[in-house]
């Protein structure tokens, strides 16, 4: 095995183990929040800014695709899988992309677990300061993946950009 591979294979070790911590978190959260917060539906936490509400939600964030579990676990099992194969054959090579895929693919698999053997997502942070919709942990996992990624990609083509400019002002 080159050490190329074995990089590789050290690499998806910890990715595989990272990613199954940050699952079993949000799975044991969800399991008490089944069994506190459901029965008593809403707790307050913080007046005027956040409470806990039990929810549970059979389409996708902010209400969209309502009562579409099944479309909704087949997309989200596909997205998983393409994420999933860009890290584990190595593409991604910038680490904050990595942990960003980290993140997205964590929260996804929370949520695509509960899709498979609840019928729905559960969630249960609601922000009242907002008009807002009610969340969970791997939704802030997908969500803080996402803007982590999409922000390193501006930086990256900003950096590129100026990069460029550098080299026509010095050539």
């Amino acid at each position: 095995m080159s050490k190329t591979n074995f990089s590789l294979h050290k690499r998806n070790l910890i990715v595989f183990l990272i990613t199954a911590l940050i699952v079993g978190a949000d799975q044991l959260i969800k399991y008490f929040v089944d069994l506190y917060l459901r029965p008593v539906e809403v707790v307050g936490f913080i007046p005027k800014v956040l409470q806990f509400r039990y929810l549970e939600n059979d389409g996708a964030m902010m209400g969209f695709m309502n009562g579409r579990t099944e479309i909704m676990t087949v997309l989200s099992i596909i997205c998983f899988i393409v994420v999933a194969a860009l890290l584990f054959m190595g593409k991604i090579k910038n680490k904050i992309d990595y942990v960003s895929f980290v993140l997205i693919i964590s929260g996804g698999l929370g949520n695509i677990i509960d899709r498979l053997f609840r019928g729905y997502v559960i969630d249960y942070i609601e922000v009242l300061f907002v008009d807002f919709y009610v969340f969970n942990f791997a939704d802030c996992l997908v969500t803080v993946g996402a803007f982590l990624l999409l922000g390193n990609q501006i930086y990256q083509i900003y950096k590129e950009q100026k990069a460029k400019k550098g080299e026509k002002t010095d050539g």
